[in-house]
């Protein structure tokens, strides 16, 4: 009954936090500066080297409302809102009109998605072993000089890491490209392999960033846990020291490393745009920076609900499968 009751909460809570993004970001782009209907009117006499009529003018302004859902007041263009977003209609993009947004974003979400999710996954897996280690053996001069490798790198910002990796492998061992360049045409082997050559140094930012913090929690939790009484009856028992390491300290200490990586996965958007800009990489954070360059008010919106959704998507499964690493919720306990 416990579990049930959690699982709901999980749930209603996900659809509140999807009902107040989707919210916020109708509202957001509206209290913006500037008018994307007047901009892209702009453009279109820019491109044909003349001024329209001012009737002609507010006929395609007329046209242009009604194809964005601009028109009526505000209560009507939100309500018209909401019934596109769960349709996953956002209307054609401005800067590359007639292209529905959402083609747009189904193109771009598989590069950061990919790439983000498994360099989240890896720092986790990797500096949480290394913290395992580094503190089930931490009177070892071996496990300190591991923990230095974290305290190293925890402090430094995003750009400097990601600028010294373009130097290091990019300018100065030239075993990379500076910006990706991906084959066109269907998934192959080559195409594969294309993908991971060019998305290596983003991904190696990505995990640097991400290690060394796990590294250290984990660090700290294995210390702390080695010494509980469980784990000491254990030694007393005549078990391993791998199998203290493993199977009590590891699996103790690794719950509060959960919840930190269900947090980590929430955020993981938040390093798209950097990322991908630094990198040039193809992206939902690529696109996003071009939709607010050029005014798109619908590619805009669309990237962020779009992230929104795949945020709490996220946190919401891995909140579901959190049972099964503790038992207090599964047994009611």
């Amino acid at each position: 009954m416990k579990l049930l009751q959690y699982m709901l909460q999980r749930f209603v809570m996900y659809l509140l936090i999807l009902f107040i993004g989707i919210t916020i970001t109708f509202f957001l782009p509206r209290l913006m500066p500037g008018d994307p209907i007047s901009n892209y009117i702009s453009q279109v006499q820019a491109r044909a080297g003349q001024s329209l009529s001012a009737e002609a003018t507010q006929q395609l302004r007329d046209s242009l409302a009604e194809l964005y859902g601009l028109q009526g007041d505000l209560f009507t263009q939100y309500t018209n809102y909401i019934g596109r977003v769960v349709r996953f209609d956002f209307g054609p993009s401005f800067t590359y009109y007639p292209e529905p947004v959402s083609n747009i974003l189904l193109d771009a979400l598989p590069w950061t998605a990919g790439l983000l999710i498994m360099t989240t996954l890896l720092a986790w897996l990797i500096g949480n072993g290394i913290g395992l280690i580094a503190g089930y053996y931490n009177k070892r001069r071996a496990a300190a000089a591991l923990e230095i490798v974290g305290i190293l790198l925890y402090p430094i910002p995003y750009y400097i890491l990601a600028l010294v990796v373009i130097l290091v492998f990019a300018y100065w061992l030239a075993l990379f490209p500076l910006s990706p360049t991906f084959l066109p045409g269907p998934m192959s082997w080559s195409k594969s392999v294309s993908i991971i050559h060019n998305s290596f140094l983003p991904a190696l930012t990505l995990v640097l960033a991400g290690f060394g913090w796990n590294v250290l929690a984990m660090k700290a939790l294995a210390v702390a846990t080695k010494e509980d009484p469980y784990v000491q009856f254990a030694r007393l028992k005549g078990t391993t020291d791998r199998t203290r390491m493993t199977q009590y300290v590891f699996r103790n200490a690794m719950l509060p490393q959960i919840t930190a990586l269900i947090l980590s996965l929430g955020f993981i958007f938040n390093g798209a745009i950097q990322t991908e800009v630094i990198f040039s990489y193809p992206g939902i954070g690529m696109t996003m920076r071009a939709a607010a360059g050029a005014g798109d008010y619908n590619l805009l919106y669309g990237s962020i609900i779009l992230t929104i959704f795949a945020v709490a998507t996220v946190t919401l499964v891995l909140d579901l499968i959190y049972p099964l690493f503790d038992p207090r919720i599964r047994l009611g306990g």
